[in-house]
């Protein structure tokens, strides 16, 4: 089945949605032939560069325009794969054969600012003598890495990322022809990620089209994992506030709900320049760096390091782990024989029965998520335990449950388990037997939860 964004991706300049300050005077220099030899896209990724550069070039020519189709005088090069002169040289020398079908041999070519100084310079020798059945139209995210050499003799073209009412309008349309029952406010979270990108929002669209027969908020939030935004309302309230108590309990939170640093950061950047005020300044200026390695740390720091707040050590705080914590050994107090018995007894004989060789839930995980991300995300969820040739999965939310018991995504999970691993789902946490480690540090610390991991300093 053709993935949603090439199915809705447009073929006539008439059918390209929100760009209309690029589409009406392209589609002016069509009705009167002024047609000029070089032509430069800008814009941000995802906003339709790429897609009108293909239907101004099929309508140039004349040719009718479909996905798969492929003329042999529309030539596309990918900037960023042919940075070199020679590949400039070769384009060059094969401009001066006329098309064979159309009038035109249009050279459409991405990420152009991707060239070497080198290549630029060859280019710009074909662009100020051009052939005349030659038509350059070059895409860009990054316009200030194009020489002016080269701007100068080119038409410029910029492209916008679509506004929240457009891109509405336009995931309401394809939601209706494919009959995707979702409500107003999941079509929103949807919007909010995807930033304004046609593709991006349009792709987020297809992802959770699958996920039930009405598709509300809370699904939608839980299956991108994006924060809500009274979440990130709280966090930069107690920033402003200076709380680090509550600072500290709102990051916890968000992170062990499954949402990734990075996508907190990403949001709060966006909601600060929504409404940007003088005192969270400093923690936009820290936010871009929350990324690999130890985005988590980073966004703790980000938050804790500014000077809105200072970090201090209080009864209610000392809970919380550590980001790095050093291992201390406890004071050793005497025991009596009976106790040291059972404890020995007990490290003798584990309650945890060790995976076999043979699987490894790590390399489950990473197989599940190269087929479906929304599968992985709820996987993460659950606790899970191999116990002889049985795999049990505890899942502790409902959400996750109706994705994974789900009849295609468990075919899909089963497949990828080795034949000889039976899969059950089971409701009862007991069942899933506790590490005795874990336990231990409970009775010090208080209600610690044994999860799997993903660096999340909590």
């Amino acid at each position: 089945m053709k993935a949603l964004y090439r199915k809705y991706r447009p073929v006539k300049l008439s059918e390209v949605v929100g760009q209309e300050q690029v589409v009406k005077p392209l589609e002016s220099s069509l009705r009167s032939g002024k047609i000029s030899h070089a032509y430069i896209f800008i814009g941000p990724r995802g906003c339709g560069k790429t897609s009108v550069a293909r239907i101004f070039a099929h309508e140039i020519n004349k040719f009718p325009y479909t996905i798969e189709d492929d003329y042999t005088d529309i030539i596309e090069i990918d900037g960023a794969s042919n940075t070199g002169v020679d590949n400039i040289r070769e384009l060059k020398e094969k401009a001066v054969i006329a098309p064979t079908k159309g009038k035109f041999k249009v050279y459409i070519i991405d990420e152009v600012h991707m060239l070497s100084k080198s290549a630029f310079n060859a280019l710009l020798k074909t662009l100020e003598e051009p052939p005349k059945h030659v038509i350059f139209i070059m895409a860009t995210t990054d316009a200030y890495k194009i020489p002016p050499t080269i701007t100068s003799r080119a038409q410029i073209y910029n492209f916008n990322l679509a506004t929240p009412d457009v891109m509405k309008k336009h995931l309401e349309n394809i939601a209706k022809k494919e009959k995707i029952n979702i409500t107003s406010d999941a079509l929103d979270v949807i919007i909010a990620k995807g930033g304004g990108s046609f593709r991006d929002s349009i792709s987020l669209l297809d992802q959770i089209s699958t996920l039930g027969s009405k598709i509300d908020k809370d699904l939608v939030i839980s299956a991108l994992g994006v924060p809500e935004e009274s979440q990130l309302d709280s966090l930069l309230s107690a920033y402003k506030q200076g709380n680090q108590e509550e600072i500290t309990a709102n990051i916890k939170t968000i992170l062990n709900s499954g949402i990734k640093a990075e996508t907190v950061a990403e949001n709060l950047i966006n909601q600060i320049i929504k409404a940007p005020e003088p005192e969270l300044l400093p923690l936009l200026e820290k936010l871009p760096e929350v990324s690999s390695p130890f985005p988590e740390a980073k966004l703790l720091l980000a938050f804790l390091a500014q000077s809105a707040v200072r970090p201090q050590i209080t009864a209610s705080t000392s809970k919380v782990v550590s980001i790095a914590p050093k291992e201390e050994k406890a004071p050793k107090t005497p025991k009596k024989a009976s106790q040291e018995a059972v404890e020995a007894k007990e490290e003798k004989s584990p309650q945890v029965i060790p995976e076999p060789v043979n699987f490894s839930w790590e390399a489950l995980e990473k197989a599940i998520l190269e087929k479906n991300s929304i599968i992985a995300n709820s996987l993460k969820h659950t606790e899970h335990q191999l116990q002889g040739n049985t795999l049990l999965v505890y899942i502790p939310r409902k959400f996750d449950r109706t994705i994974l018991e789900a009849d295609n995504n468990l075919e899909l999970i089963k497949s990828l388990l080795p034949t000889n691993i039976i899969l059950e789902f089971t409701d009862d946490k007991s069942v899933i037997k506790k590490d005795q480690k874990i336990s231990k540090i409970s009775d010090i610390m208080g209600d610690i939860q044994e999860v799997e991991t993903n660096g999340v300093p909590f």
